[in-house]
């Protein structure tokens, strides 16, 4: 009788230390599954990537998101939703989505933005943005017509500005009599922009000229050399937001060269 109480107890000891053992490796053991740490872990680096980082306080928080998920998905199984057509389809698209963003966060890894090129963009950037800028106003109307009879109002007295604020069907610029501060050429469509650099500095076009927003009267206030400051002069944030522009013109390539090497039938 004494060694079969000795057996029980050593019995019950044992499963003890197996059930500390599985809670141990385990999160939880949601009815008699158990539920390992790694998915907490999995979801925490998941948030972190999207910009969510987890803080020590919504652990717990997070430890029951975990458990919930577990009770739910143990139901949907029970109910044979993991058998269902759709189920698969749709898993098979979460598998292909996580592959592709698994590829292209390693491509960027093993191909990251040297200092060297980001100079180098930074000089295009430099050499396309460099030369002449414009401090120009405009009112844009909707009619060509229109666009005509306020260019022989200023003619005849009229003052730009006012006409701007009345007129413009401009939001951006209109309020400020038709500013639209200092920029470079190639930060206007074609059309004005060709417009633009033809006239001197106090000069308006003497006809509208169209684009895809409408009829525009355009006037040059004044014309000076571009000041674009030199790379070493860039913020830091200047520089991390030129990083990320060219890591997405390098990864858009990667993604090009895939699908021109590509045989699709």
């Amino acid at each position: 009788m004494k060694k079969q109480v000795l057996r029980t107890v050593a019995v019950a000891t044992m499963l003890g230390a197996l059930s500390l053992g599985a809670l141990a490796q385990n999160l939880a053991i949601v009815n008699g599954k158990p539920v390992p740490k790694s998915r907490l872990t999995a979801l925490e680096q998941q948030l972190a990537r999207s910009g969510r980082p987890v803080p020590p306080e919504m652990k717990d928080q997070l430890k029951d998101e975990v458990v919930t998920r577990e009770i739910f998905m143990q139901e949907a199984t029970k109910r044979g939703l993991d058998a269902t057509q759709d189920y698969k389809e749709q898993l098979e698209l979460a598998r292909q989505s996580i592959l592709i963003r698994e590829l292209f966060a390693d491509y960027q890894k093993k191909n990251p933005v040297t200092d060297a090129e980001l100079k180098e963009e930074y000089a295009k950037y430099v050499a396309a943005n460099g030369g002449k800028e414009y401090r120009v106003r405009h009112i844009l109307v909707e009619s060509e017509e229109e666009a005509k009879k306020l260019i022989e109002q200023i003619k005849n007295g009229a003052k730009f500005e006012e006409l701007a604020k009345k007129a413009s069907k401009d939001p951006g610029s209109a309020a400020n009599g038709g500013d639209l501060d200092w920029a470079n050429a190639n930060s206007f469509v074609p059309e004005f922009s060709s417009a633009m650099v033809k006239l001197s500095k106090g000069q308006m076009t003497e006809t509208p000229v169209k684009s895809q927003f409408g009829w525009h009267i355009i006037r040059v206030d004044d014309v000076r050399d571009a000041k674009l400051p030199t790379f070493e002069e860039l913020t830091e944030q200047q520089k991390q937001q030129l990083r990320a522009q060219l890591a997405q013109q390098k990864l858009a390539k990667f993604q090009d060269e895939l699908r021109a090497k590509a045989k699709v039938q």
